[in-house]
């Protein structure tokens, strides 16, 4: 499985209509559109998570740059967390 980062996403954009949207590439894991912990907003991006490699680039190749509700698209592949200080 690979997980897609997903950015410039329009702030109505929710983890439904995202994983619905990517569906069109193949099977959809997980989707999630990340919001601001304190106003609960949309922060602009998010994860989806593809069953395979191959759907993940055939999503990449559909969807990056292409637009969704009226903002192009920013697709590829997420890199790993990187741990941050404690503060």
């Amino acid at each position: 499985m690979a997980n897609l980062f997903v950015g410039n996403l329009p702030y109505t954009t929710t983890s439904d209509s995202l994983a619905q949207q990517f569906a069109a590439a193949g099977t959809v894991v997980s989707a999630k559109v990340v919001a601001d912990k304190f106003s609960g907003r949309s922060r602009g991006f998010g994860f989806v998570e593809m069953s395979s490699d191959e759907e993940s680039k055939k999503a990449i190749e559909m969807f990056n740059g292409k637009d969704f509700e009226g903002r192009a698209l920013v697709v590829n592949e997420a890199r790993p967390r990187e741990e941050r200080p404690q503060r």
